[in-house]
């Protein structure tokens, strides 16, 4: 049911010469090593987006883009590698399924093509051990599953309105990173989601990077969904208090207090309401995936290495449930951001659909 894809990349000229552009400032934090960063990333928008016939960047340059994402030196910088690795992503699909054509066999179905020798931002493989030990002690390349809880736990500190304001440019980076990961995870899971809705072949989701972070022995699956949740409920409560307090600066007569930055609260508040519907999209995808394992247990499809787990909606039931600070923005977060429906029956009178 899969099908190997392939890409044409940047030729090796191209490759050295947009990389020399970071080479002599690699190891530097001066103005000349920043518009170097600044001048890398627009020369790869030019080659591989701007570009008619753009082909995708090497393994090199695509590590190298998301370097300077993780290391946040600047918010400019973590905000232009952002852009620019989305926009790579929408461009050069990594996985896509088969369109199939119904009028020419009722039998077809449709498969699932991946792009082979692509990089990815994660690495979560049980035969890429060596690889996972790796990436947990380079806090500038791919993540693996330890490397992903911990920034979902630093999200959570983060949340604290005053640790929110206290560490701006770290606070902006995480946020952005994890709204990056989400897309990456979101690009990976419907194509596969939708080839198994229609194949009922199970392995296309075993394989799928959401999966493989679920089932991770380096990750405690249930402390990290209280911690999503409480990310998500935090995030809501924190951007409408910015809101207020830059209505209660415009509004004032008076200057603002010393504290307030305006420009820092409005891209913590626009940043933290997509990291926050970013949130509910990582959660509903975990959802999704829990239906869809149901299903293939039923068929017998599933094996012991697929593990067992608690299903997502039954921890957000019980943290409801025990929980009842969170109830309020809970369900104010989902009125909000009602184009994501987020709700599950369980609580009376409270039906959550996925």
């Amino acid at each position: 049911m899969e099908k190997p894809g392939s890409m044409r990349t940047l030729g090796g000229g191209i490759e050295e010469n947009i990389l020399a552009i970071l080479d002599s400032s690699e190891a530097k934090d001066t103005l000349d090593a920043f518009e170097d960063r600044i001048a890398f990333i627009e020369a790869v928008r030019a080659a591989s987006i701007v570009a008619k016939n753009g082909t995708p960047p090497t393994y090199k340059m695509y590590e190298a883009i998301f370097s300077i994402l993780r290391i946040g030196k600047s918010l400019e910088l973590t905000m232009a590698s952002f852009q620019l690795l989305n926009e790579l992503d929408k461009r050069f699909p990594r996985v896509n399924s088969s369109d199939v054509d119904i009028s020419n066999s009722s039998s077809s179905v449709p498969e699932l093509i991946m792009v082979q020798e692509v990089w990815f931002p994660f690495v979560f493989s049980s035969e890429n051990a060596s690889s996972e030990r790796g990436a947990a002690n380079n806090s500038e390349g791919p993540v693996d599953s330890s490397g992903f809880q911990l920034l979902i736990q630093d999200l959570a500190d983060a949340t604290d309105e005053g640790n929110l304001r206290a560490s701006e440019t770290k606070s902006l980076a995480n946020m952005l990173l994890f709204q990056y990961l989400v897309n990456v995870f979101e690009g990976d899971f419907r194509p596969r989601n939708s080839v198994y809705e229609d194949t009922m072949n199970w392995v296309v989701l075993r394989e799928s990077l959401l999966n493989m972070l679920l089932v991770s022995r380096k990750v405690n699956y249930k402390s990290l969904m209280k911690d999503c949740l409480t990310i998500m409920c935090k995030l809501y409560q924190n951007c409408t208090g910015f809101t207020d307090d830059l209505i209660c600066s415009e509004n004032s007569a008076a200057q603002p207090a010393e504290n307030f930055d305006t420009a820092a609260a409005i891209s913590l508040l626009e940043v933290g309401k997509h990291t926050c519907i970013a949130m509910q999209k990582f959660l509903i995808m975990i959802m999704e995936l829990d239906v869809s394992k149901k299903s293939a247990e039923m068929q017998g499809s599933t094996t012991r290495a697929d593990g067992v787990r608690t299903p997502l909606v039954e921890i957000i039931l019980d943290e409801l449930t025990y929980n009842r600070d969170i109830l309020s923005p809970f369900l104010q977060v989902h009125i909000s951001f009602n184009r994501y429906p987020f709700f599950a029956c369980g609580l009376p009178g409270f039906c959550i659909h996925i």
